[in-house]
């Protein structure tokens, strides 16, 4: 009888004294899963989006990120075309065109990602589709730093990708929150 006193006081007292917003849960679940890019940066993030104080769940939040990942990805292709433009080495221009490419493909997967998420509807099949478009634009970087790496040259975007692979990051798991556990199998 003490254990369901207990915990009835608990499930009473603690949601009325612990009003933390959608945003600081969704952080503090991100951070706790990639604590290289943390909590504060998760929080910088959507707090320079006012859109972000908008959204009241983890789905609109999931939406906003694939939106600010999405408007990465186009600075980061708005650079990769600038820099080609100025390029005279033709091998590096062709590595360059490799992350033209994955760039191009992201905000293309950003976009249909944030329009899904921020759509609702379905929930399950709804989130399961945006997290495999947000997993394909997470390797954005890594493909474009590997065109380079590959040919021992380096980068010319090692920052815009590293940037990039941490908004993407915050996106998918965000997003990635609001997909069903896939059913425990017992022996």
């Amino acid at each position: 009888m003490k254990l369901l006193s207990s915990a009835l006081f608990l499930l009473l007292v603690v949601p009325a004294t612990c009003k933390s917003s959608a945003l600081e849960d969704a952080c503090r679940s991100f951070a706790a899963g990639h604590p290289s890019i943390g909590y504060d940066y998760c929080i910088r993030t959507f707090q320079a989006d006012k859109a972000s104080a908008a959204a009241a769940d983890a789905r609109s939040l999931a939406a906003v990120a694939a939106r600010i990942a999405e408007a990465k990805a186009n600075a980061t292709a708005a650079r990769v075309a600038a820099l080609s433009a100025t390029e005279t080495d033709a091998r590096r221009r062709d590595r360059l065109a490799v992350c033209a490419e994955v760039y191009s493909d992201a905000v293309d997967q950003l976009a249909q990602a944030a329009e899904d998420l921020a759509r609702g509807e379905g929930e399950g099949a709804v989130a399961d589709d945006a997290v495999t478009q947000l997993s394909a634009a997470l390797d954005a970087p890594g493909t474009c730093e590997d065109a380079f790496g590959e040919a021992d040259d380096t980068s010319p975007l090692a920052a815009e990708d590293a940037e990039f692979k941490k908004l993407a990051t915050i996106a998918l798991a965000v997003a990635a929150s609001l997909t069903p556990l896939p059913p425990m199998i017992s022996d």
